[in-house]
């Protein structure tokens, strides 16, 4: 890797990097390090996400630019959906979903509706649907990626920042903070951020990468503000809902 690095840097390759990620993309600050996360993790997944071409616009559901446009350190190439439905914390449900479908673990890809009903992936993937807070067997077994993606549509319709934060847990220590880590504050509107990446100091001082959705649905982005894709817990935040990155609005799943 460390070679093919080097025969870009001067020229000797050309074309797209297909390894472009967060960690390919996005430069460590001085002085700190690359987080490891473990083989087969989560936040080892999200490390590994691919990026769409550098340069590319956030845009929503519907085509067009989005209002965080200037906020974009880069987009997740990952699919935004036909409807209004993919905001802040759908996309945070849609990545952690996604992580355990490619690990085939569906039974644990399961998250609560507002009104309380556990969705699981199972049961739907099973031929049941959802009605008034039950299951009703009306189709055939399906575990295909299409269904998936269905099952992910039918939790955007139920779920919220709310019943999200409450199925989180609390990080007990924000030092600590990982990748696959949520800054998250239920309500209406709430909001939430994703950790994407993280890098470290030899004090252990901590830098993060997030990402996000918003209303309406747009793009999963990864966040800068004037340029900087780098935040931390114990400096502000200059983007929209910015006080959440905040050791009290911190979780993990």
């Amino acid at each position: 890797m460390k070679v093919f690095l080097m025969l870009i840097l001067f020229g000797l390759v050309t074309g797209p990097v297909k390894t472009d990620n967060v960690v390919t993309r996005f430069k460590t600050p001085a002085g700190y390090r690359q987080s490891p996360a473990a083989l087969g993790s989560f936040g080892a997944w999200l490390q590994a996400l691919p990026l769409k071409p550098y340069g590319s616009q956030c845009l929503t559901y519907q085509g067009k630019v989005a209002r965080t446009e200037a906020y974009t350190a880069g987009i997740v190439d990952i699919s935004v959906g036909k409807y209004d439905l993919q905001q802040c914390a759908d996309a945070v449900m849609r990545l952690r979903g996604e992580y355990l479908f490619s690990q085939k673990k569906y039974k644990d890809i399961s998250f609560n509706f507002t009104s309380g009903f556990r969705c699981d992936f199972v049961h739907y993937a099973d031929g049941y649907r959802y009605s008034k807070d039950r299951w009703v067997l009306k189709a055939k077994k399906d575990y295909s990626y299409p269904n998936f993606l269905n099952y992910m549509t039918l939790v955007f319709s139920y779920a919220s920042t709310l019943s999200l934060q409450k199925e989180l847990k609390t990080v007990q220590n924000p030092n600590n903070v990982k990748t696959g880590d949520v800054f998250i504050k239920g309500g209406s509107p709430g909001h939430c951020f994703m950790v994407m990446n993280v890098v470290e100091n030899a004090a252990h001082h901590k830098k993060f990468l997030l990402a996000q959705s918003y209303m309406p649905a747009q793009s999963i982005q990864l966040l800068q503000y004037q340029e900087d894709p780098w935040f931390s817990l114990d400096e502000p935040a200059y983007i929209l809902y910015g006080a959440l990155v905040s050791p009290t609005y911190l979780k993990q799943f």
